[in-house]
């Protein structure tokens, strides 16, 4: 009969600080690609939308596609092994796992806020023309704000998706949270132990996240609030 033995693992000071440091740096990245790459995908969602130059809108339109239709480990090794020989440069692996994140969540953001700017009707456009707005004053106040506000429950669930996805740049060796699992597995041999800890801490950071972005709702959209 298989037994549980979770003490294996908390009776090793080093096991927990590995689990502690594993969950902060995958909290660290995902935070931060997460910014990172709403902005850029709000730039990439700007310059598909807003009249820009037929080659930038190819341009982006085409860096778009790419993204979205090849696999993020294959970018991942591009940007931590391809880029570096091609550019001759180091960056340490958690730059690089950030870099590949940015990069890849920024075409997805980009398509999701693309599909909030086009949810705006054009009379509202027509309005701020009336009102003699200039094309920024437009699509910073009257745009942006009810875009956001239209395709904000998808934005979070592609943040929290991100957030999930670092699992995957543990293949680098870069010691986020599944990493310190796999590294304590190797060593107690407790493998099914180890994964039960892993899900119930990814569960619970991903329902923190949830309580924050419910926050953040009702602070920046509280117009949306009872909709």
């Amino acid at each position: 009969m298989f037994e549980f033995r979770f003490f294996e693992i908390w009776r090793e000071p080093d096991y927990i600080d590995r689990l502690i440091n594993g969950v902060l740096l995958s909290v660290e990245l995902s935070t931060v690609g997460g910014i990172l790459g709403l902005f850029l995908g709000l730039v990439l969602a700007a310059l598909k939308t807003q009249n820009s130059p037929l080659i930038i809108r190819y341009l982006s339109s085409t860096y778009i596609e790419i993204i979205r239709n090849t696999p993020f480990i294959v970018q991942l090794f591009f940007v931590t092994f391809g880029l570096p020989l091609i550019f001759n440069y180091r960056w340490p692996f958690e730059a690089s796992a950030l870099l590949a994140m940015v990069l890849n969540f920024s075409a997805y953001f980009a398509e999701v806020l693309r599909s909030g700017i086009e949810s705006i009707h054009h009379n509202q456009i027509e309005a701020a023309k009336s009102l003699c707005m200039t094309k920024s004053q437009t699509f910073f106040d009257i745009i942006l704000p009810q875009a956001l506000a239209n395709v904000y429950p998808s934005l979070t669930s592609q943040f929290i998706f991100l957030f999930l996805t670092t699992g995957l740049i543990s293949e680098i060796g870069v010691e986020e949270l599944t990493w310190s699992g796999r590294y304590i597995a190797d060593r107690n041999f407790r493998d099914f132990e180890v994964f039960i800890i892993l899900t119930v801490l990814y569960v619970l950071i991903v329902f923190t996240y949830k309580f924050i972005f419910r926050l953040f709702h009702k602070l920046i959209f509280p117009w949306r609030i009872g909709r």
